[in-house]
């Protein structure tokens, strides 16, 4: 008779409530500190172990087409992110960030916790079996070291319309709600960038140059595009433009990750240093905006003058971001 094996089971389920923790926590703090420990650290830690062994279940499901899983799974923030911008800036105005932050962690328990315990990877998991040791000589890879110096300078670019869009809006004379509706339409454009190219990466075109496509292009609408808009047109079609191509490049993590090494362990160990160098960005971004943020406002100058360095510093790393990744062509 054949043993049976348990299914193998989310990992740390109890963990998962450490994002509504952090969303109760936050909605008590009145310093920058608490804010930071609860919305940043908390909260950040608390998704990351609740996210990853869903990627890690998914990826079992889907092999020949593991790229347009990725891009799927990472265009649902986009999703969320086309609808939270009105729904939040409108409990804010009229409750405050304390009851805003309750009534998003009731939303969650609601919405999400009833679906956690349908969360099962495909694979069985022998009680007994050891734990497979990551093969870590993907480190040693030049292609590896390749895809995170793009990939880190990706990060130092990316954050920065995605932060100050609205307020570019309505130092250039509009009005907040068209900011929002801004940060949307990039959210929406970001969610079928980012399956397109999740799509594409499944082999039906170059890893390489899908990601020198997604930096290229979005450097150059940030250079000109967001440089030079001055009316709600042509931040709109910066906002759909840029969306796209930008986001469209965290979808090829994963199959950066097989790119490095076929190893199933190794490849998503890779995947997690790679969301680990955009991170880095997302941390830095706000510090860097402080010092490159001007007071000097020009309606009528590049950046609208107070937001000149911000673009040219974004689309910067953005541009050598593309221009590294043919070196990948010169390395095994």
């Amino acid at each position: 008779m054949r043993a049976t094996t348990p299914e193998k089971p989310l990992a740390n389920n109890s963990l998962g409530p450490i994002c509504l923790l952090a969303l109760i926590a936050g909605s008590y703090a009145h310093t920058l500190g608490g804010l930071v420990v609860t919305q940043g650290v908390m909260y950040g830690v608390g998704f990351m172990i609740f996210y990853y062994p869903i990627l890690d279940m998914l990826g079992e499901y889907w092999i020949a087409r593991r790229g347009m899983m990725a891009g799927i799974m990472c265009s649902a923030s986009g999703v969320s992110g086309a609808v939270f911008p009105f729904a939040i800036e409108a409990s804010l105005n009229k409750y405050g960030y304390p009851t805003t932050l309750r009534a998003i962690s009731v939303g969650l328990l609601v919405i999400t916790g009833p679906l956690i315990p349908f969360l099962k990877g495909r694979l069985p998991e022998i009680e007994t079996s050891a734990v497979a040791r990551t093969d870590w000589s993907f480190l040693q890879s030049s292609r590896f070291w390749i895809y995170s110096m793009s990939n880190l300078l990706m990060g130092f670019g990316y954050f920065f319309p995605f932060l100050y869009i609205p307020s570019y809006a309505t130092l250039n004379g509009m009005s907040s709600t068209q900011g929002a509706l801004l940060l949307a339409l990039m959210s929406i454009s970001q969610v079928f960038g980012q399956q397109t190219f999740g799509h594409l990466s499944d082999g039906k075109m170059p890893l390489n140059l899908l990601a020198f496509t997604s930096a290229l292009v979005a450097g150059v609408m940030v250079y000109i595009c967001w440089g030079l808009a001055h009316n709600f047109g042509m931040l709109v079609t910066f906002s759909l433009v840029y969306g796209f191509f930008a986001s469209g490049y965290t979808a090829l993590w994963v199959r950066m990750g097989t790119a490095v090494s076929t190893e199933p362990s190794a490849a998503f160990s890779a995947y997690g240093l790679l969301n680990v160098g955009k991170g880095v960005g997302n941390v830095l971004a706000g510090p860097i905006s402080g010092l490159l943020l001007q007071s000097a406002v020009d309606p009528r100058g590049y950046g609208a003058g107070s937001y000149a360095a911000i673009v040219l510093f974004s689309g910067t790393c953005l541009a050598v971001s593309a221009a590294i990744l043919p070196l990948c062509y010169l390395v095994r």
